[in-house]
């Protein structure tokens, strides 16, 4: 579904994007793990197009989007949904109004079909009857949920996912857990999740790659992960600060 082809990205002097090469595979949750600050937020922004390559190609279903004009990128980028690390709903704007926002901005569906599948969406990540309660009125979870709603709202291809539990509970950690897994199955979705939270990555991913000093340093299926040899990669799963270089500065 998605090629990274010796992706290079620097702003100004910095070189936070270094040559990375990533294959992301067609209905299954691919997890991008690093240490924070280490670009892979900015590798996510590459897949969605909101920023261009220096130079590398990005492939999203057969199309390189880094030499799109901004009309036919759109156009691609109706595949997409996105939940963002804090959900990034509208304050003025009740939860059913959050989760129509794309329908209405992006189709010429009625009301009476956008409230379907409003309901829809909240019943599938868990959340019936809170259409009308404002995102101040929602805890961290419920709205992760809520984002989650409005991500997939548009039935889109592909979800990203930007550090999905960060600050959020045990309990509630899992339970969002589950709640991608299980909605990457309902509705056949290619995930990509960007996230440092080790136990989770473990507990979802079909594949893990690990973004490091620029590149992915490794990847595969977590067992191979988990047994990789590369000892920044055991360094960074056991979150010790004692190996070869301190990876966490």
């Amino acid at each position: 579904m998605i090629q990274l082809i010796d992706i290079h990205k620097s702003f100004g002097h910095q070189h936070v994007l270094n040559g990375v090469n990533l294959e992301i595979e067609s209905g299954k949750i691919t997890v991008i793990i690093g240490r924070s600050g280490g670009g892979k937020s900015v590798l996510l922004k590459h897949i969605i197009g909101l920023l261009k390559p220096d130079s590398g190609q990005v492939i999203v279903d057969g199309e390189n989007i880094a030499v799109m004009n901004d009309k036919k990128l759109n156009t691609v980028r109706e595949k997409f949904g996105m939940l963002f690390q804090e959900a990034a709903l509208f304050d003025s704007m009740n939860v059913e109004e959050n989760i129509a926002f794309p329908l209405k901005e992006h189709t010429k569906m009625k009301r009476a079909e956008i409230r379907e599948i409003v309901k829809d969406r909240l019943q599938a990540v868990g959340l019936p009857g809170v259409e009308k309660k404002m995102p101040s009125e929602l805890s961290g979870g419920m709205r992760k949920r809520v984002g989650l709603a409005r991500a997939i709202a548009h039935q889109p291809q592909i979800v990203l996912f930007d550090e999905p539990t960060t600050g959020l509970d045990p309990i509630m950690t899992e339970a969002i857990n589950n709640l991608i897994i299980d909605t990457q199955k309902k509705f056949h979705l290619t995930c990509v999740v960007i996230s440092h939270d080790i136990q989770s990555t473990f507990f979802m991913a079909d594949k893990i790659a690990m973004l490091y000093d620029g590149r992915i340093v490794e990847e595969g299926l977590p067992d191979v992960v988990r047994r990789s040899g590369n000892a920044v990669v055991q360094q960074f799963l056991s979150g010790s600060l004692d190996g070869p270089i301190n990876i966490f500065e």
